[in-house]
């Protein structure tokens, strides 16, 4: 609907982390295209910057970070970019990222057409 200029879509503003996203053995768990959320969500905020990369400019990469004193001693294990209307638009999972005190980490996202 959107493509045809029927409806508008939300635009991404939120970025997500969270330590839900293994599987018993440790493993990222498969994505399945239909999470509402992360398993185990930790701390969202707001979208930093966004830039068109890639050939023809068709991958969109949005960029958030957690500062030096967020969530100390975590293991982050999962992210989701969400839109305007708080639905999660893009998820994945990955192997943990300790998350130490003093140290910031930036994150991108890819949103690929």
């Amino acid at each position: 609907m959107a493509h045809a200029g029927d409806a508008g879509l939300p635009a991404i503003t939120k970025m997500a982390w969270g330590s839900g996203g293994l599987d018993v053995d440790g493993q990222p768990l498969a994505t399945t295209g239909n999470e509402i959320g992360l398993y185990n969500e930790l701390m969202v905020k707001d979208i930093e910057s966004h830039a068109y990369v890639g050939e023809g400019e068709t991958t969109c990469r949005y960029t958030a970070a957690l500062e030096a004193g967020d969530l100390p001693g975590e293991m982050i294990s999962e992210m989701g970019l969400y839109d305007a209307e708080g639905d999660l638009v893009a998820y994945r999972t990955f192997l943990p990222k300790g998350k130490d005190a003093d140290i910031p980490q930036i994150y991108d996202m890819d949103e690929i057409f």
